[in-house]
């Protein structure tokens, strides 16, 4: 069989844009977008995600150019994932909750050629473009509006705006006729996230069309998801493309329900109107969708969370509501979830404490994944199946990233040479297969679903002149899942000694809201190691026995 190769007609590129065409076809007449008043169907949102690619065309935009995007998940973030590609450029979607100082590190990082700002971003992105050098040139900005409150979004740009054009307008101006620009290798790249809000050390991840394609059939397989479900975003699409979950739906003709802001009264009024079936967040989601007086759900709403273990007991309020509860494990080097607690049928005659125990699991890997490993970080040997004996986890598969953007060292740095990628998290690995994460490297905090470097919050601690030692580590907390809990010595001789408040409000000027420290604890000196490195380890517990806070942002 030597003389059997690939050829042009059994090797086209695989990419998750040509799920919408596919869509318009099977469920042209079928409800694709909701959002408040607005509905589209598949066909509508072919349309104008040709439409608006063709206007990105028609500006100059190249295949490899970067498109920005700051916006909450309204029809607009919906559309760009794929109109974005369909011009051949990648998109690169921010995290509304970075500053301005942020944003505009990432922008210059990632050399954006255009920017598309929700209306309630408009001042967050004008302040970081003053931010740029003035050597630098700007990139475009595209205002989104509301149709729903013109007034309120000012959807129209005025002869004195920096916004030189609305999303709408590009959208009518666009070619409904436009021949989207497939990816010349599935190897292209097409999205661009960034792993989160440091601005010491931008780390880009680029993800290539068969990477995206993969993980997303993977995702609706793993979860088990049916044709033309109804899809809630309470999930950013910000965070690592919603999971992959903007072209899952159009895969299997879903129907995404938009959510501009979380709220759980609204949350449970749009389940109810729209019947909605499945829906995806961090456990802080959960946790917010349980307080509170809320009556069961009539019918059964399948709910998919990652970005930290789920507490048991925030598990069984949501399940005793009617919720169906998936957990997985997943990082935006991998797009979306590789690992799932895939659950099996004799595990539902266990006692309720048992079973949320066991969901608390992140799970095995997922169909297309194609190796998940705990090992010992300096031997790469395999760690003991017993559930207690810590590595570090490293994942193979198609659906990792292509590597961190300008950044070879990073790359090569944790996607070795033998062909593993090192994660960073610590975990063990059950007797029967199943991974559960026990802590993370590089002392990663998760509040809210957002992940934040402690030396970043450590750095700006550091630059107080009242400040001697400082060490950051994650506090448990009811309604985030964790917060950022300072430890800090001060200086000798100090005048005054400032306040708890006066250290938050220090950071509040300096970092993004969810990165400040909810608690601050004052110490003589910081616990250290024989070498002088402070042991965060005990820090943890000193925060864990301070108890659970109960923050709200």
């Amino acid at each position: 069989m030597d003389d059997l190769k690939p050829t042009p007609a059994n090797s086209p590129p695989l990419t998750p844009v040509g799920f919408l065409d596919r869509a318009a076809t099977v469920y042209g007449d079928r409800p694709s977008v909701v959002y408040k008043s607005t509905s589209y169907t598949w066909s509508d949102t072919h349309r104008r995600c040709l439409q608006l690619a063709s206007s990105l065309s028609s500006l100059g935009i190249k295949r490899g150019h970067i498109i920005s995007v700051i916006a909450p998940n309204v029809p607009a973030m919906y559309e760009l994932h794929f109109a974005v590609p369909m011009a051949g450029a990648v998109l690169n979607c921010i995290n509304t909750r970075l500053d301005a100082r942020t944003i505009s590190v990432l922008l210059r990082h990632s050399e954006s050629k255009l920017i598309f700002v929700d209306f309630s971003s408009r001042s967050l992105i004008l302040e970081a473009m003053d931010l740029f050098p003035p050597e630098m040139k700007i990139p475009g900005l595209v205002l989104i509006g509301d149709d729903e409150d013109e007034e309120k979004s000012s959807g129209s740009v005025d002869s004195g705006s920096r916004f030189w054009s609305t999303y709408e307008s590009l959208v009518e101006r666009g070619d409904p006729n436009f021949k989207w620009v497939r990816p010349g290798s599935e190897w292209d790249p097409i999205v661009l996230n960034y792993t989160s809000g440091t601005t010491s050390s931008p780390k880009g991840v680029v993800h290539c069309h068969r990477g995206i394609f993969l993980v997303t059939v993977d995702s609706l397989i793993s979860w088990d998801v049916p044709k033309q479900p109804v899809y809630l975003w309470t999930l950013p699409m910000f965070h690592a493309n919603g999971w992959c979950f903007p072209w899952g739906m159009a895969a299997v003709g879903g129907t995404n329900v938009c959510l501009r802001k979380f709220d759980a009264p609204i949350i449970y009024d749009l389940i109810r109107r729209h019947g909605v079936t499945h829906m995806c967040g961090a456990p802080v989601v959960l946790n917010m969708l349980t307080n509170g007086n809320n009556e069961p759900l009539k019918n059964q709403v399948q709910i998919l969370t990652a970005g930290a273990p789920p507490p048991a007991a925030v598990l069984l309020r949501t399940e005793s509501l009617g919720f169906v509860v998936s957990h997985g494990y997943g990082l935006t080097e991998t797009a979306g979830l590789v690992v799932s607690c895939a659950w099996k049928e004799k595990w539902n005659k266990l006692p309720a404490t048992e079973r949320a125990r066991l969901k608390a699991r992140q799970g095995v890997r997922t169909v297309t994944t194609t190796e998940v490993d705990v090992v010992d970080p300096q031997s790469g040997k395999s760690a003991k199946r017993d559930g207690l004996t810590l590595g570090e986890i490293v994942l193979r598969g198609g659906c990792l990233m292509l590597g961190y953007l300008k950044d070879p060292a990073g790359t090569a740095k944790c996607m070795t040479e033998n062909g593993w990628f090192f994660t960073g998290d610590v975990g063990v690995m059950h007797p029967d297969g199943y991974l559960e994460i026990k802590d993370r490297s590089k002392d990663v905090i998760i509040s809210g679903g957002e992940n934040l470097s402690s030396v970043e919050v450590e750095s700006v601690l550091y630059s107080n002149p009242a400040v001697n030692e400082a060490a950051v580590v994650a506090r448990p907390d009811e309604y985030w899942g964790e917060t950022p809990c300072a430890f800090v010595s001060l200086k000798e001789g100090l005048s005054q000694k400032p306040s708890e408040k006066e250290i938050i409000e220090y950071c509040r000027e300096r970092l993004p809201h969810y990165m400040v420290p909810k608690t601050v604890s004052f110490q003589d000196e910081l616990p250290k190691t024989s070498t002088g490195k402070i042991q965060k380890f005990v820090l943890r517990e000193m925060a864990k026995k301070m108890g659970s806070s109960r923050s709200r942002m």
